[in-house]
């Protein structure tokens, strides 16, 4: 099933005298947050939509309408600016929301035959690089592997599946 929403930032402290609060992308990814006029903040499990008075490109930063000044912006920080995916921030050739990946089968072929051998549970930035963790499922441990090509082939959030080619890794 794929996400309809994503985290896109997340709210910081205030800048400035006006209102203006910091934000940092969670994707790294800017350009797609610069259009914004309204969005879905998050705190827990609260949700409520602001209005945007303007996004400012640096440092990046957004004006929420009603909050005019650092005291009352303070009050947003740690928020998640939540956007549905048309708004999220573009993918390349090969790339996937780390959202999609959560929770899709982990399976080996051989002899023809596929068998799921876990299931994804996330994506964590390790020194040097991405790293898939793997739930296993015959042991309910947890698995870190390098997300590289040379370790996953096939990946397809629609069908819930991912083709892990090096089995050995797991051990």
């Amino acid at each position: 099933m794929l996400i309809e929403r994503f985290i896109a930032a997340v709210v910081g402290p205030p800048f400035g005298l006006t209102g203006r609060v910091k934000i940092e992308s969670a994707s790294g990814e800017e350009s797609h947050l610069l259009g914004l006029t309204k969005v879905t903040l998050r705190k827990g499990a609260a949700e409520q939509e602001f209005q945007i008075e303007e996004v400012f490109s640096s440092p990046l930063s957004i004006k929420f309408a009603g909050f005019d000044s650092p005291e009352a912006a303070k009050t947003l920080k740690g928020r998640e600016i939540l956007l549905p995916r048309e708004a999220a921030a573009p993918l390349n050739a090969g790339e996937f929301y780390i959202e999609d990946l959560k929770g899709l089968k982990v399976y080996i072929t051989t002899g023809g035959t596929d068998t799921v051998v876990g299931e994804f549970c996330d994506i964590l930035e390790g020194g040097g690089g991405f790293l898939a963790e793997i739930l296993l499922t015959e042991s309910a441990q947890k698995r870190l592997v390098p997300f590289r090509d040379e370790f996953f082939g096939i990946v397809d959030p629609a069908a819930g599946t991912v083709e892990l080619l090096k089995p050995w890794i797991l051990d």
